[in-house]
């Protein structure tokens, strides 16, 4: 399938090199039934109107390469074709539109894990494909089911996480007669996934489900939603490609030269690692050419643990000096955004290496390889010549992130009282292990963790991503300890997020989900009373309860807890979190007056 748009006065293409039947697209375009529409007419995140402009969804021409017949629903069908994905667990919550597909579940061995609300669904989905790099699946019922996992959807898009959102859907033979949770999904999914339809045809469902999946998965990554009518789980047969093919974009090779060329020259370079690195599976490849090419390397997003935090190239805590210092930066499958200063750094100039062409920066003009990751790292690393001395720039970082190391030991073994969020991550920073996935739902509470946490291994950094959307914590959780049975599991909520989705607690009790959760407590919405302070002199709607029992929720719920108020306690309250062999919250009462030092332009 090809999809193609123009928004923002430039083009957008994805292109999936699937073994499928054109038939598939159009079991994905059928027709309205009933004489109203059933969402027949397919949208796409990028292949969908952008600002008032025309989608066109063009079709490629009919390959179909070796199949397998499946007789059942659709339901079966859609789970046959998921399997191969690597697929094994489904994210939910119970209503009956969706019953089929659990059907499908019990009878072909993927785990169910219901939750409490379908955002948290929907949010563990997208967890378990960052720990797996393999699609996750949320299956939501009709209507508000769908609706509530509208944030979690949009948040897999701005991270690029191969989601595929299965959902429930009022009868096609009776649409416009005003059935139970009518509404019709795809416009409102079509602009945050890559692809959203109805599937009409029920013998062409794995055809249909494994595109999807396929598409999800190709670069750049990102959620896909198909809706079911209740009545196309009628018996059927159908087709299903036997087996997987993904590909991606090769690299320009002449483009990759000016990047390597950029490199050679500068005497002051940086990589920045992206969350794309670590779904391309170049951490190899990036740990060679940062060797090769003697390259210090800062990290974002799932970038983080490509490298780990003890490399002697690896840099946490002077990425500042980038903007004064560096002479090049080249940030590789990250988005030129708010974090990354929008592709400005100072005086530096600035490469950008992204994993297709769709993620070149429109807004600023910097020097750009487009394609598979690994190769175009490789192909740096292996490239020849000379090139200026890197050296005397990695001592200088060196030395600097040895200072700043040193300054913030200080604040981690703070015995300040009201206790100082950064003593939490010193006595937690010594409890880690190597393999321990450390999972950010908040704000200021959360940054401390981006400046303060070490990440040894890929795949062991979940934080919210560019969204911004709270909530996420409880979901990723439980699909860490789903997908990571033997790990560490650290949600570090702050107390504004904590309450978007505690509730959840309940299901990592009643799936036997043991994590540790600490709560960053300190009674205000801190990112944002501060700087309305500064900016106004004034503050309202930003306090919360001062002291709010959170681990109460959690101990009512079936988990157990403990409210910390002295420095000297929060070590043990650990120790005992990390032995409970339960949920478990450590609910820590900091100081509201501690100002994160932030210094991003946000807008």
């Amino acid at each position: 399938m090809h999809l193609g748009t123009a928004c923002d006065g430039r083009l957008v293409t994805f292109t999936a090199d699937l073994a499928v039947s054109g038939a598939a697209t159009a079991a994905m375009n059928g027709p309205a039934a009933g004489g109203g529409p059933v969402g027949g007419s397919a949208g796409g995140g990028r292949g969908s109107a952008c600002r008032g402009q025309q989608s066109t969804v063009a079709t490629g021409p009919a390959r179909l390469g070796p199949v397998r017949t499946i007789t059942g629903h659709a339901g079966q069908q859609t789970l046959a074709a998921l399997r191969p994905f690597g697929v094994d667990t489904m994210f939910t919550l119970n209503g009956g539109h969706v019953w089929p597909f659990y059907e499908a579940a019990r009878d072909q061995g993927v785990r169910i894990v219901d939750t409490r609300h379908e955002q948290t669904a929907t949010f563990a989905a997208e967890a378990y494909a960052k720990l797996t790099r393999s699609p996750g699946l949320a299956v939501l019922t009709a209507g508000p089911g769908i609706t509530n996992g509208v944030s979690a959807m949009t948040t897999a898009w701005f991270n690029g996480s191969p989601v595929v959102v299965l959902g429930g859907r009022a009868p096609q033979g009776r649409w416009g007669a005003g059935s139970l949770q009518e509404l019709d999904h795809v416009p409102i999914v079509a602009s945050v996934t890559k692809h959203a339809a109805t599937v009409t045809d029920a013998s062409k469902a794995g055809l249909v489900v494994h595109e999807a999946a396929a598409l999800a998965m190709t670069p750049h990554r990102g959620p896909v939603f198909l809706d079911f009518p209740l009545d196309v789980f009628g018996p059927a047969e159908g087709e299903l490609p036997d087996g997987v093919n993904l590909t991606s974009e090769a690299p320009d090779p002449a483009a990759v030269q000016a990047v390597g060329a950029l490199i050679a020259g500068a005497e002051r370079p940086a990589f920045i690692v992206g969350s794309d690195v670590y779904w391309a599976g170049a951490w190899d490849a990036l740990a060679a050419a940062a060797g090769a090419l003697r390259v210090p390397c800062y990290f974002n997003g799932l970038g983080r643990g490509c490298l780990s935090a003890d490399h002697e190239l690896a840099f946490l805590r002077t990425r500042g000096l980038l903007k004064q210092e560096a002479d090049l930066v080249v940030v590789i499958g990250a988005p030129l955004d708010f974090r990354l200063g929008f592709g400005r750094f100072g005086t530096a100039r600035v490469a950008h290496l992204v994993d297709s062409a769709s993620q070149q920066a429109g807004h600023v003009e910097v020097t750009t390889a487009a394609g598979d990751l690994a190769a175009i790292l490789t192909a740096l690393s292996d490239r020849g010549g000379d090139r200026v001395d890197h050296e005397p720039w990695i001592a200088r970082l060196r030395d600097a992130e040895a200072a700043a190391a040193e300054r913030d030991r200080a604040l981690c073994e703070s015995d300040a009282h009201p206790i100082r969020p950064a003593r939490i991550y010193g006595e937690l920073n010594q409890r880690l292990e190597r393999d321990a996935v450390v999972i950010c739902d908040g704000g200021d509470f959360a940054s401390y963790a981006g400046k303060l946490v070490e990440v040894h291994q890929p795949g062991c950094w979940l934080d919210t991503g560019p969204y911004g959307c709270l909530g996420n914590g409880p979901g990723y959780a439980i699909a860490a300890r789903a997908a990571r049975p033997s790990s560490q599991i650290v949600a570090l909520l702050g107390d504004g997020a904590a309450g978007f989705s505690l509730m959840d607690a309940d299901t990592l009790v009643r799936h036997d989900l043991p994590v540790v959760m600490i709560v960053g407590n300190n009674g205000i919405w801190g990112l944002e009373k501060h700087p309305m302070q500064a900016i106004y002199g004034w503050d309202v709607a930003c306090d919360l309860q001062p002291g709010c029992r959170y681990d109460e929720v959690v101990r009512a719920l079936g988990g157990a807890g403990e409210t910390v108020i002295e420095p000297e306690e929060i070590g043990p309250a650990l120790d005992r979190a990390f032995s409970a062999g339960v949920p478990y919250l450590v609910n820590v009462l900091t100081d509201p007056a501690d100002v994160y030092p932030r210094s991003s332009n946000l807008a």
